[in-house]
């Protein structure tokens, strides 16, 4: 029997979210942006782009190149500051039933744990995604999210700051996936969330200059998403929490990899840039699927993966 209603609610590190599909930090600004686009309320979490300490202006431009199948990007993790979110635009978001989760960033691991305080004080924002792929000044630039010692450090760090629920976001850059994402379980994260962007660059011919002005960015889209479902799959074999699939998330069928992969949430990118109501039909898709085959909970799909050699 197909069930007419699927179950789609989950609950992912420490929230009961009504779906599991988010929308992913640095393509929904502030959320407030699309509420004449999207219907909020509907959404499993927003969350919103990456915030520092103070304002962070950002790169210069060029800082966006469209590329098959996917974009660059340099904006440079341009925002207003956590004290100025706080301010203004978490106003309107706690008028909302749909959880809010800020992504956070920083350059030394005090940063870090500055912005873990005061978002532990902060009730209206549910939960903490922590953006590990920054450069650490203090260790010659070399970003968090390339050395699991690293990783694992800075997720303790944040981890006694605040009760929050954690989720640490991988990035894609390494050679292992699996040791990160262990070191950040370990060390007392909630979830994991991954993938990050994809670092990569494009050349004008004609001038022969880079098309960006910080000559490398990060790239998304449908291009990166065989490399983040794979992650994924490793990832989720790898440790005992839940794990939040990104990367190249276009439709239905695309979260549905995701899911069948391992994860347990999925959160919608790029796609917010080409179809601002990508969420939504992506909602409607995995409910009309389920239907279809007769699912009756979203998480009986997750890690549903059936391989030929045994696991």
């Amino acid at each position: 029997m197909h069930p007419d209603k699927p179950q789609m609610g989950i609950d992912i590190a420490g929230l009961h979210l009504k779906n599991p599909v988010m929308t992913a930090s640095g393509t929904f600004g502030y959320g407030g942006e699309f509420k004449d686009l999207v219907d909020l309320n509907r959404l499993g979490a927003i969350i919103v782009k990456g915030l520092s300490l103070r304002p962070t202006a950002g790169n210069p431009p060029p800082r966006i190149v469209e590329t098959p199948a996917g974009m660059l990007n340099a904006i440079g993790l341009e925002n207003i500051g956590i004290e100025a979110f706080r301010k203004t635009r978490l106003k309107f978001l706690r008028r909302l039933e749909t959880p809010v989760i800020v992504n956070l960033y920083g350059q030394q691991a005090e940063d870090y744990e500055a912005l873990a305080d005061i978002v532990d004080e902060t009730p209206d924002i549910a939960a903490v995604e922590v953006n590990i792929s920054c450069p650490n000044v203090k260790a010659g630039g070399i970003a968090f999210g390339v050395s699991a010692a690293a990783a694992g450090d800075l997720t303790a760090r944040i981890r006694a700051r605040t009760a929050k629920p954690l989720i640490v976001k991988l990035s894609p850059n390494v050679t292992d996936i699996v040791p990160i994402a262990q070191a950040a379980a370990a060390a007392g994260a909630d979830a994991l969330s991954l993938i990050n962007t994809i670092t990569g660059m494009a050349v004008d011919i004609e001038n022969r200059r880079p098309k960006l002005a910080n000559i490398t960015g990060g790239l998304s889209g449908p291009a990166i998403r065989p490399v983040a479902v794979r992650m994924v799959w490793q990832a989720a074999r790898a440790v005992d929490i839940p794990v939040i699939g990104i990367g190249g998330i276009m439709n239905h069928r695309d979260a549905l990899e995701f899911f069948i992969a391992g994860a347990s949430a999925v959160q919608v990118g790029t796609a917010n840039f080409v179809n601002p109501g990508a969420s939504m039909a992506i909602l409607d898709g995995l409910e009309d699927y389920m239907r279809a085959h007769g699912i009756a909970d979203i998480s009986d799909l997750v890690g549903s993966l059936e391989t030929a050699t045994a696991d």
